[in-house]
C-alpha cells in the first residue's frame, strides 16, 4: 500500500457518503476521495485502481456483495471495506469469503476507520 490512500467509497446514502468524505479527506493518510451511488457508479470509478473501497451492501439494483464479487474476480487488488447496517453473521461470513479486508457496522464501527486507514497505509 501507499502512505496516501485513494478511496472509493460506494453508498446510495449521499449524506452517508458526504459525512465519510469528509471524515477520510480530513485524515493524512488518504488523497483523494470518489463517490459513487450505485454499482453501475462504482465500475466507472473503479477504473481509476484505488487502493481501498469503503462498500455498502444494501443498494438499488446489484448490491454491495455483488460489487464485491466483481471487484475480487477481477484481480483487482484494492483492500474491501464493507460499511454496512446487515452485520448479521451470514453477510459478515459471506462477504470474508468474497475477500472483504473489513466487515463493519455502519453506525457503531464509523469511528474506527482513521486506526484502520492509518494501518492500511503503512
Amino acid at each position: 500500500m501507499k502512505s496516501k490512500l485513494t478511496i472509493l467509497v460506494v453508498d446510495d446514502n449521499k449524506n452517508y457518503t458526504k459525512r465519510i468524505a469528509s471524515l477520510l479527506t480530513d485524515t493524512n493518510t488518504v488523497s483523494n476521495v470518489d463517490l459513487a451511488h450505485n454499482y453501475d457508479e462504482a465500475t466507472v470509478l473503479l477504473d481509476r485502481e484505488p487502493d481501498l473501497v469503503l462498500l455498502d451492501i444494501n443498494m438499488p439494483g446489484q448490491n454491495g456483495i455483488d460489487l464485491l464479487r466483481q471487484i475480487k474476480g477481477s484481480g483487482n487488488t484494492c483492500d474491501v471495506i464493507m460499511m454496512t447496517n446487515h452485520i448479521g453473521d451470514h453477510y459478515r461470513e459471506e462477504c470474508k469469503k468474497l475477500g472483504a479486508s473489513f466487515f463493519l457496522d455502519k453506525t457503531n464501527d464509523f469511528e474506527l476507520l482513521p486506526e484502520i486507514l492509518g494501518t492500511l497505509s503503512n
